[in-house]
């Protein structure tokens, strides 16, 4: 993220001795993106971050695609996957292309006993359901149901929940992902007419400092494999640290949405964007204030984008015989539009109540087998009367 943050001790000026109370130098690590030139933050270790004891092993988890080609609307029962393991084992891939793979997760277990780095891609995990604490390198964030976890990738991290009752939809992007440009001045900060701002991110809080030497497994993806690394101490034993990069959530329900007198279309919803796709909040709102307004969304084409959107809350206007956890692929190439009655039932309605995330993706996705065992049948003709 574009503004600066710090936690704990760190020295006066950056590369410069920075003792330990024994004498011993602190470890700096500098964690840094796009070959020195993007994003960065500087990390002070107890022990060096290099420490592999040993490599495990390593398993293939990319995604086993089930239909390469999608020209079909389609829908999937969200609520329908299992509730599974920990973070990692719960997650279940539903579509995916070369930039962007979401995932279902019902994670059952409070924690786990290793801990978890995603070199591949950043992650946006939505809280559906649940609550608990991210752990990272860089301090502790506490979520809730609505949030957005925003997680940089490189950035080691573990899950803790409150209980086994947990939904959550995780967007993995292979582009670094970021708030959109048209809501920062040229410095990066947020301008008075944008949804949100600065004081809705919440970055790491708490730094938990752990000086501890043993057997520490970090899982590590890269190029969909995941490796199993033995370290000999503590992930996270950073005294102190700071700089842009770093771990934040943002509440759905902070989103301040942007209204007019007719229908505005969807990227006044837009949340974060990333070169390759964008993820937008539907949030409840005041609908459309001209006196004739038609408040439905009208028929659209999606000519260079595929179109996903995940059912959070409440009445979704434009759709009929939708529920929470439902996921929708509208894909390029063909039109769609409001449900029959929905166009008609908007009209002189006030306000909605919708709670949705939408994912508009300009490479087409594909259909993961595990996404084809909950797809609702037939969607594709739920237009006609």
């Amino acid at each position: 993220m574009p503004f600066y943050r710090k936690l704990g001790t760190i020295p006066h000026k950056r590369h410069t001795v920075f003792r330990q109370p024994n004498g011993a130098l602190y470890h700096e690590q500098l964690f840094g993106t796009i070959g020195f030139d993007g994003m960065s933050s500087l990390l002070y270790h107890i022990h060096p971050p290099t420490l592999v004891k040993e490599i495990k092993g390593s398993i293939d988890v990319s995604p086993k695609v089930a239909i390469d080609k999608n020209m079909q609307m389609r829908a999937f029962k969200g609520f329908d996957v299992p509730a599974l393991g920990d973070l990692l084992e719960s997650r279940i891939p539903v579509l995916t292309n070369s930039d962007v793979t979401l995932h279902l997760s019902r994670p059952k277990e409070l924690n786990q006993n290793y801990f978890y780095k995603n070199v591949d891609a950043d992650e946006v995990i939505f809280i559906h359901e649940g609550k608990g604490v991210l752990k990272t390198q860089v301090g502790n964030i506490e979520f809730s149901y609505g949030d957005y976890l925003v997680i940089p990738r490189g950035m080691i991290y573990q899950m803790t929940f409150d209980d086994g009752n947990n939904r959550h939809f995780i967007i993995e992007s292979a582009h670094p992902i970021y708030t959109p440009k048209r809501y920062r001045n040229w410095f990066g900060q947020h301008l008075e007419h944008s949804p949100f701002c600065e004081r809705d991110l919440r970055g790491p809080a708490e730094l938990e400092t752990h000086n501890e030497l043993g057997d520490f497994t970090v899982k590590i993806k890269k190029e969909g494999v995941l490796y199993d690394y033995v370290y000999n101490s503590h992930p996270f034993d950073v005294i102190g640290w700071d700089g842009y990069n770093f771990p934040y959530a943002f509440s759905i329900h902070d989103f301040e949405p942007i209204t007019g007198r007719v229908h505005q279309p969807p990227p006044v919803h837009q949340t974060f964007e990333t070169a390759a796709f964008v993820i937008c909040s539907f949030c409840p709102r005041l609908y459309d204030y001209h006196p004739e307004s038609i408040p439905a969304p009208y028929n659209h084409s999606n000519i260079d984008s595929d179109e996903v959107l995940y059912y959070v809350d409440g009445d979704f206007m434009s759709r009929n015989d939708i529920s929470k956890g439902q996921i929708t692929l509208h894909p390029a190439g063909i039109p769609h539009g409001p449900h029959p009655g929905a166009y008609e039932r908007s009209i002189g309605k006030e306000k909605t109540e919708e709670l949705a995330v939408m994912v508009d993706t300009f490479k087409p996705l594909k259909v993961t087998e595990q996404g084809l065992s909950i797809e609702a049948k037939d969607y594709y003709k739920s237009w006609i009367h």
